[in-house]
């Protein structure tokens, strides 16, 4: 099961100087200032962002694409998880925490579990409401997020290590696709996204794997979920690129403007100004996105030059600067102590930039 019953972290002490006991405690409490603030009776969790990050992790899906089979109302008086009929035994016996089973309300299938999460006595706000202190509730890991992260993010980077010994130019986009998609699921991880371009397809920033060769250089892409954080990765096979060590240079921009406090707005356009100083042209930030915040969705939110979130300490990142065939992306986790680099396999081979082991290409057997 998913239960959380681990200690959270000292500084969600409660003013009488209690420190809650339990993940689940610091993530209630931070949910409970958040409805206060909104002035709300209850607060309904619908997205697979939100519930995953308060439920622990749990398996909120059953379709990769479809929405989730539950919603939750936080309220004063307790949670209370409205699932779908035909989903709630296997949730029961598999996903939920035990405390969390015992606040389940069936909801028939042909029903809303949002719209009947919604209704109750006074006001109830909507997640869709309060986006963004939402995301600063979450924004800030707590250790044992941290120690799943790490876990996820090693995995992630040695499936595409043991994925990409197996191939060579002639490899096709959809066989090495496929080697990723196996190894995530054999390891317990959802693969939300799996990219591929060979030599021929190099100037997409979003290759969806076609049957094409995969040629003397390829990039392969992963966005991996296990227990509701998303890991995200970016690795090159075979020849070197001309503007390789140049996309380093831009992603060193962003990671030296990371810093807790620091305002995502003020971030994103440090990292743009990258591309300039590196001798891009200064403009090649806006032909792709350029990533942002990581955890619980694949950017939570993604960077732009109107998002005023706070960097937190410590909080998950995967940056994605790119150019015409060349690309840089790893999940991070920035604290007060630098840049910790998550989606680490120490076979892959690496340079040092900026103090951090970046992934440079991996020569074809």
């Amino acid at each position: 099961m998913s239960a959380i019953t681990t200690a959270g972290a000292a500084d969600t002490a409660s003013a009488n100087g209690v420190v809650p006991t339990t993940e689940r405690d610091v993530k209630r409490r931070r949910l409970a200032s958040v409805r206060e603030d909104a002035g709300a009776a209850a607060l309904v969790l619908t997205s697979h962002e939100a519930l995953s990050w308060y439920l622990g992790g749990v398996r909120t899906h059953v379709s990769l694409a479809g929405p989730p089979v539950l919603a939750v109302r936080v309220a004063e008086g307790g949670d209370t998880l409205f699932v779908s009929a035909n989903e709630a035994n296997r949730l029961i016996a598999e996903e939920l925490a035990p405390d969390d089973a015992e606040r389940v309300v069936r909801v028939p299938w042909y029903e809303s579990v949002a719209a009947r999460a919604g209704a109750g006595n006074g006001r109830v706000v909507a997640e869709s409401e309060l986006g963004p202190q939402l995301r600063a509730a979450r924004a800030a890991l707590v250790p044992e997020e941290v120690d799943r992260y790490r876990d996820l993010g090693r995995a992630v980077a040695e499936v595409m290590t043991d994925v990409a010994a197996g191939l060579s130019e002639a490899t096709s986009e959809r066989t090495a696709a496929s080697a990723l998609a196996a190894g995530l699921i054999a390891r317990g991880i959802d693969p939300l996204v799996v990219l591929v371009a060979g030599e021929g397809r190099l100037g997409h920033r979003h290759p969806l794997p076609t049957e094409s060769p995969l040629g003397a250089r390829a990039m392969l892409v992963v966005c991996g979920r296990r227990h509701g954080l998303i890991a995200n990765a970016t690795r090159w096979v075979g020849a070197a690129g001309v503007d390789d060590d140049r996309i380093l240079a831009v992603e060193a921009a962003f990671f030296a403007a990371t810093l807790p406090g620091a305002r995502l707005d003020d971030v994103f356009a440090a990292g743009c100004r990258g591309y300039a100083d590196a001798g891009f042209a200064p403009d090649e930030w806006e032909r792709h996105h350029q990533g942002g915040p990581t955890g619980y969705a694949g950017r939570d939110p993604r960077a732009t030059s109107e998002t005023r979130d706070l960097v937190r300490s410590p909080h998950a990142f995967a940056w994605n600067p790119s150019a015409p065939g060349a690309k840089v992306e790893d999940t991070v986790v920035v604290t007060d102590a630098g840049v910790e680099v998550l989606t680490v396999d120490p076979r892959w081979p690496v340079v040092t930039v900026g103090g951090l082991a970046r992934p440079v290409a991996r020569p074809f057997s």
